[in-house]
């Protein structure tokens, strides 16, 4: 009965808040399933931060509306040497970011250069860019330069495929060089973009609240404040989209889609996810050092009874890392068959015949690969259980158990990924290859493969389509062969919104932009 009543509570104050809040215009308010880590578009990995720093931040290029063809967006215009050596960007005029600064291209370079250059006043913060690490971007850039305010310059070591992809994700967004001055290591929490949204406040776990730029330079936002509210609970999530205390939600669980889909107040948008799940284990901790280990727990998981009775239906099972929309995909790889049998005998040879006691470390919050993780790691578990892996489920605050996991505290983790730029590199490099693996790391894992690494730097290097597939073929082979992973489903993209809200559309990215959002009247 209290639990109940503390629900109704947060329903009616919900709901108080939204009706205040819409007597100032269009406000749209979001839930979703946990609330954001951080707010600095350079520190942060998680897809519920950038949920947010899609709509405070720009970078130099972005992707088209259904696609993830590059589009100037700061960047004007730009050129390639012969050589694809030297970029040039030519940069909007009139552009100010959030706190009236001017955006130029020496704020361009502070943003990319504080990740970049090692005596960059601001390099040394805690967090250590992981994402220009985990892209190779040192590897890749030789040096940067802003000749004057309107041109910036990049020089590459050597032509680079993915290059200009990687320059649309949110960590080469351009960043208020007097806001980070100002607010230091406190700046994660006090975002100053050049976006159609700036930052108004952030009671953590309770709501963050963005509102319109009325000086943004390009056609500016409709809503007039968009408020996003995390809620753990997915009950809680879909009664107060019925009640109207939310105008829209994602991390859905299955039970509730066809409730959505029935509900003419309602309107369920979907899209193949460009997504994967997956159980990394460490092959720094024994026993998943040991190959035939791994192969133990990609012949015990049932993962087609996860789509069925996890997933709705809405996720296919996964073989490879990348998803099978995706240029590259090798699909003459034959997925580990669930056979119980087949992984108690491997487990035998591995000299674990009595099976063993580890840990399966799951997630605390829904994420768009995997909206029920609680209840995955709870199907994992038992299927383990069935070839003698005793696995303890350990769980900790999402922020905590990112820290953790890429520190490599886990002997098994649950974790998944959303493509950032639609190319398998950003998969498989980021993810697996084994300049990831130095920690904080994305590479969770720890699996680290000379092999793998030649043929995903031969990739980035080649500018033939169909040589980099081939490469990419080669290189989910090598992942299936030495199983650093079980990975798990690709899930369908889905996100449900009151009929009232105009607007939003789907991103293959997983991008939550709502510059064109708007409500009824």
């Amino acid at each position: 009965m209290m639990l109940a009543c503390r629900k109704i509570s947060r329903v009616l104050a919900a709901l108080l808040l939204l009706g205040c809040a819409g007597d100032r215009g269009q406000v749209l308010v979001f839930g979703r399933g946990s609330d954001s880590v951080g707010l600095d578009p350079a520190l942060e990995t998680d897809g519920e931060s950038f949920k947010v720093c899609d709509n405070i931040y720009e970078t130099l290029v972005t992707y088209a509306d259904t696609s993830t063809e590059v589009q100037p967006l700061l960047a004007r215009s730009w050129e390639v040497s012969p050589d694809r050596l030297t970029w040039t960007f030519h940069l909007r005029q009139g552009v100010r970011f959030h706190d009236g600064t001017p955006f130029n291209a020496h704020a361009m370079l502070f943003s990319l250069g504080r990740q970049f250059f090692p005596n960059h006043p601001y390099h040394h913060v805690e967090g250590a860019f992981k994402y220009w690490k985990d892209m190779g971007m040192d590897d890749l850039v030789a040096d940067m330069q802003a000749p004057d305010d309107s041109t910036f310059v990049i020089t590459l070591k050597g032509p680079n495929a993915t290059f200009l992809s990687n320059l649309a994700m949110n960590f080469c967004a351009a960043v208020s060089p007097a806001a980070v001055a100002r607010w230091g290591s406190d700046y994660f929490k006090n975002p100053v973009g050049t976006g159609p949204f700036r930052f108004v406040e952030w009671r953590k776990d309770e709501r963050l609240v963005l509102a319109r730029f009325a000086d943004y330079w390009g056609e500016g936002a409709k809503l007039d404040q968009l408020i996003f509210k995390p809620m753990q609970e997915a009950a809680v999530r879909f009664l107060e989209l019925r009640q109207g205390a939310v105008s829209g939600l994602d991390a859905l669980i299955p039970e509730y889609v066809d409730l959505i889909r029935r509900d003419p107040n309602l309107e369920l948008l979907t899209q193949p996810g460009m997504n994967v799940a997956y159980l990394a284990m460490n092959l720094d901790r024994p026993p998943f050092d040991n190959r035939l280990v791994r192969l133990a727990v990609n012949h015990a998981i049932n993962k087609q009874s996860l789509v069925d009775n996890l997933y709705g239906g809405l996720a296919v099972p996964a073989k490879n890392p990348i998803p099978p929309t995706m240029w590259g995909y090798n699909d003459e790889i034959e997925a580990y068959a669930y056979d119980p049998d087949r992984a108690r005998d491997l487990l035998r040879q591995a000299g674990f015949a009595d099976g063993f006691d580890t840990e399966l470390w799951a997630m605390p919050a829904p994420r768009p690969y995997m909206p029920q993780p609680d209840k995955v790691a709870q199907a994992i578990q038992a299927d383990l259980d069935r070839v003698g892996i005793r696995a303890r489920i350990v769980q900790w605050e999402w922020g905590t158990y990112l820290d953790k996991v890429s520190n490599g505290d886990h002997p098994m983790a649950l974790l998944g990924w959303v493509g950032d730029n639609g190319d398998p590199d950003n998969f498989l490099y980021v993810l697996l290859d084994p300049g990831a693996a130095v920690k904080p790391a994305q590479n969770i894992s720890f699996y680290r493969s000379p092999e793998l690494h030649d043929l995903l730097v031969a990739a980035r290097r080649e500018s033939d389509p169909a040589a980099r597939a081939r490469l990419y073929r080669q290189a989910q082979a090598v992942i299936h062969r030495d199983a650093p992973w079980v990975p798990l489903v690709h899930a369908t993209q889905t996100i449900a919104f009151q009929r009232r809200v105009h607007g939003f559309s789907l991103h293959p990215t997983g991008s939550h932009w709502f510059r064109r959002t708007y409500l009824d009247r």
